[in-house]
């Protein structure tokens, strides 16, 4: 299965599916599959790195605190990312650096608004040699 991310329609909301072939790139292609949902990727340059750091009980709550941080991110410090790297990630904690810019409302046309990664459908599972994570989020 190719790895990367595709959009999920859903009633009211939107959500994604995920790829990758260990945590840190299925995690990673979430946080790049949300952000495209808000701006075109195109769009944003790496000017600067943020770092997150988040712990749950568990790797869908894990991956649901990651993507909820880089939303807050989002919403506080009005930035968007588009290159994630992890210096940890295992199933309760992970370590991370985003990279992006200030959103530019003239360069980063917004196509939509986030509210929060949900648990709604939510699942992270292991297949043969790649990871795949469903989110759905409120928009």
């Amino acid at each position: 299965m190719e790895q990367g991310f595709e959009i999920l329609e859903h009633t009211a909301d939107i959500g994604i599916v995920a790829r990758g072939k260990n945590l840190a790139e299925v995690f990673a292609q979430a946080a790049k599959g949300m952000f495209s949902l808000i701006t075109d990727l195109n769009t944003v340059e790496e000017r600067v790195a943020r770092r997150v750091k988040v712990e749950a009980p568990d790797i869908e709550s894990l991956l649901v605190a990651w993507l909820n941080e880089l939303v807050y991110l989002f919403d506080t410090k009005n930035m968007v990312f588009k290159r994630f790297e992890f210096d940890e990630i295992n199933p309760t904690n992970l370590t991370a650096r985003a990279y992006g810019e200030k959103l530019d409302k003239l360069r980063h046309p917004l196509k939509g608004a986030i509210k929060a990664a949900t648990y709604h459908m939510l699942e992270v599972k292991k297949e043969d040699n790649h990871y795949e994570a469903r989110v759905i989020f409120d928009i």
